[in-house]
This record gives C-alpha cells, sequence and structure tokens, in this order.
C-alpha cells in the first residue's frame, strides 16, 4: 500500500462506511465510495483493493436480505454478467494507470447519465423483462464492476424497472453482487490487482465497511431518498470530473 497522509486515511475510512451503507441503504452510495478509493489510491491497485471490502459488505447485505432474491431473474443475467467480466478483464490487462482513471471516469458519467434519463421516464417492467435487455444490462454491468467495480447503479436501474419490491430488490441485488464479486476474485488476482497488500488492508479495513453496513440498516427507513441520490449524483459527477480530467 502507498503511503498515505492523514487527510488520505480519513478520505479512504468514509469510502469504507460508504461501502458497507450502499450493501444495505442506498446503492447509489457505493459509486462515491469506488470514485474515492480511485481518487486517493493508483487506480487499477484501487480496483483490487476495494474487491475484497465489497464482498465483505455483500456478505452483510446476503445475511440481512438473504430470503427475499428473484433467482429466474438472477440466473438469466449470470451468463451475460460473466461474458462481460471476460471483456473487462481483457481490458484491464492492456491499460495503463492513466487510461484507466480516464475508464473509471467515464463509466461513473455514463452512470450519471442513465440515472438522470430514468428519472425521466420512470420504470417500465415490460421495457426490462425483454431477454435482449436483459443482455444489454448483464453485458454491462459484467464490463464495468470487472473495470470500475461500478455495477451498483446500473442493476438498480435495471432491478427498479423490472418492478422488484423494496425487500425483492434488496435480496436480488444482495446475492448478485455477492456471486459475481467472488467470480472476479480470480481474474483480479492473475491480472495483479488482488495482493498480499491489499488483503492485508482489506482485514484492517473490514471493521468499517460492517459499520457502514449496520447503519444503512438502521437509517434507511428514515432517510429522505430524494435528497440523498441528489447529493450522490454531485458527489459522483465531482470525482468522475476529477478522475476524467
Amino acid at each position: 500500500m502507498p503511503s498515505l497522509d492523514l487527510a488520505q486515511w480519513a478520505v479512504l475510512l468514509f469510502a469504507l462506511v460508504l461501502v458497507g451503507f450502499a450493501k444495505t441503504g442506498i446503492s447509489g452510495a457505493g459509486t462515491v465510495a469506488i470514485a474515492l478509493f480511485a481518487l486517493v489510491l493508483p487506480t487499477k491497485s484501487s480496483t483490487g483493493t476495494i474487491l475484497p471490502l465489497l464482498l465483505v459488505g455483500d456478505v452483510v447485505a446476503v445475511v440481512s436480505y438473504r430470503r427475499h432474491a428473484e433467482w429466474p431473474r438472477l440466473l438469466r443475467l449470470f451468463p451475460w454478467v460473466a461474458a462481460g467480466v471476460v471483456a473487462g478483464a481483457f481490458v484491464v490487462r492492456w491499460v495503463d494507470d492513466a487510461q484507466m482513471r480516464r475508464i473509471i471516469g467515464g463509466i461513473l458519467l455514463l452512470i450519471i447519465v442513465l440515472s438522470l434519463w430514468n428519472r425521466s421516464r420512470g420504470a417500465d417492467a415490460s421495457l426490462a423483462n425483454r431477454p435482449a435487455v436483459a443482455a444489454c444490462a448483464g453485458v454491462f454491468a459484467g464490463f464495468t464492476t470487472m473495470a470500475a467495480n461500478a455495477a451498483g447503479p446500473i442493476m438498480a436501474l435495471y432491478f427498479l424497472a423490472a418492478g422488484l419490491p423494496v425487500l425483492g430488490f434488496l435480496g436480488t441485488s444482495a446475492w448478485f453482487f455477492l456471486t459475481i464479486n467472488a467470480f472476479k476474485v480470480p481474474f483480479s488476482v492473475a491480472l495483479g490487482l488482488i495482493t498480499p497488500a491489499t488483503l492485508a488492508f482489506a482485514a484492517v479495513a473490514a471493521p468499517a465497511v460492517v459499520l457502514g453496513g449496520v447503519v444503512g440498516r438502521l437509517i434507511i427507513r428514515h432517510i429522505n431518498r430524494t435528497w440523498f441520490e441528489r447529493v450522490t449524483l454531485a458527489l459522483t459527477f465531482l470525482a468522475a470530473a476529477r478522475l476524467m480530467f
């Protein structure tokens, strides 16, 4: 791990709590955490550093919402997501750190555009249930999760458009990301993104993720979701712009 000053450690601590919060609260908080990691750490290594911590958050989410998954939808998505992960691994293999910063920044900006577009048109369950839409969502989610750990908002848009109830959304998302993030681990090890140093950092930082997960469960019902999503989009835009330029 690189040498960090006190302010950078504070940013990472905040990002770690957001990781846990995103898993049991509002998923958009995870994009801010990813952007903060990429700003503080070398960009390519940041994706490997945060992955074990995302898995910690995934376990917390599955424990919380394990009974509410919509498995037929997940089984239809998984082959397409796997294809996207493989494509993302090839891209990560050949880009340098500066290019990776721009890729992550571009993905986050695209996610903002998709979020605003989805708000303007509303959810459409009939569209989300079309096989071609599921395939596109799966491939894009797989690519973005491998390249930037940033599939959360994409799958949130898809699951919301599919008309899942709140608990169904949380349970389906929890199992989806636990499975896909575990699937990514061998690729990340082969690419040198997960190392003994990143695992040591994850072991030390895991309690902050668990804390964020607990906080998410406690306060999710008391948050003004509209304002939280607006703040999340604004922070994501600022971080993405910083990564791009």
